[in-house]
């Protein structure tokens, strides 16, 4: 969900949301949306609190990856979560947005996913990225995939 803000009394967001990976999206109007949130035991605004929830630890996980782990586990962790999301094993990703994502050089990101492509795990090339061996990816990344990826299964569903 983009507009959290929204959700949350602001009528302005101060961030900018970008779609890099291509899929399907729906839009309402800010107003729309504030009216569907007014009645009382709504299912939907619980399940937007709860999906808020997760995306603050993941914020904060990210944070403190960022700070700890290695750039192969970064881009491991950061792969996945790209293909938690989408329904095919091919993502086409420009490696300046993977460097802007993980907050890392060209160079890094390059020797990253060249040791990961030198075993197997993924092969990349030119942007497009296919993964070839999920576990073994999963295996790649830190606990920090574990541990936000554990926290959002089950705890939201389409309303």
């Amino acid at each position: 969900m983009v507009g959290i803000p929204v959700l949350l009394g602001d009528n302005i967001a101060f961030e900018e949301a970008v779609v890099r990976i291509a899929g399907s999206a729906m839009r309402m109007k800010t107003n729309v949306f504030k009216e569907g949130l007014k009645s009382n035991h709504n299912p939907l605004l619980t399940q937007l609190l709860l999906y808020t929830r997760i995306l603050m630890k993941q914020v904060a996980q990210t944070a403190a990856c960022n700070r700890l782990h290695t750039v192969e586990e970064r881009l491991s962790r950061w792969l996945l979560m790209c293909h938690d999301r989408m329904e095919s094993d091919e993502m086409l990703l420009k490696q300046e947005f993977i460097c802007n994502m993980l907050g890392v050089r060209r160079a890094s990101v390059g020797t990253a996913a060249t040791a990961l492509q030198a075993r197997g795990v993924i092969r990349y090339s030119r942007g497009r990225i296919n993964i070839l061996k999920r576990r073994e990816l999963e295996a790649s990344a830190c606990e920090c995939y574990r541990a936000v990826a554990g926290e959002s299964e089950g705890h939201y569903t389409e309303v």
